[in-house]
């Protein structure tokens, strides 16, 4: 019967440093985020109570890799949500949701990067920045019809040509930083 591997300990001390009890060695949230990545598994305990604190020392980490430059993978709108399944009914059914997606998205990882360097050509980005484009135009014709006052003008007065191209504009440019995000994501996952 194979034996699994048990978790690397990790005490956290009063002073906030991490030991590594498997090195004998202090130990950095960035370190601890290379063994996340890396697959190994490991436990937090506060070295005084005992308490295990892994949770914490993950939230921790994640943190930190959502306050570097470019490092943003959970959107604003996703943390509101989450936050508003806290105390709600459906917080019961959150995390067995999230563990079944991620565990999903982990198996399915080295296929999905094949599929998106693929699929996202030199030219593939120009043809979504259009479609985008043209869905940002019906989505704002349709807006228009269904709102009985029309952006920046008195009922019924149609919207002026100028705000509108200026609104598509600053839209535009607000898709283009995104496009740009998510290109920059995906290279760096395919180059992994």
């Amino acid at each position: 019967m194979a034996t699994e591997k048990q978790p690397t300990i990790i005490k956290k001390y009063a002073n906030r440093r991490l030991y590594h009890t498997g090195t004998s060695a202090y130990v950095t949230l960035e370190d601890l985020a290379g063994m996340v990545r890396q697959g190994d598994d490991f436990v937090v305990y506060d070295a005084k109570s005992g308490e295990d604190i892994t949770r914490s020392v993950l939230t921790q980490i994640i943190f930190e890799q959502e306050n570097k430059e470019g490092q943003n993978l959970l959107p604003v709108t996703v943390l509101r949500q989450l936050i508003r399944f806290y105390g709600d009914s459906m917080q019961a059914l959150v995390p067995s949701y999230l563990e079944f997606s991620m565990n999903n998205l982990s198996q399915e990882q080295q296929k999905l990067r094949d599929q998106m360097t693929s699929a996202f050509g030199s030219g593939a980005f120009q043809a979504m920045e259009e479609q985008v484009r043209k869905n940002m135009s019906f989505f704002t014709e349709a807006m228009r019809m269904f709102s009985p006052f029309p952006q920046g003008g008195a009922p019924g007065a149609p919207a002026t040509k100028a705000t509108s191209q200026a609104e598509e504009g600053g839209d535009l440019d607000a898709l283009k930083r995104q496009m740009a995000d998510m290109q920059a994501k995906l290279d760096k996952l395919a180059g992994k």
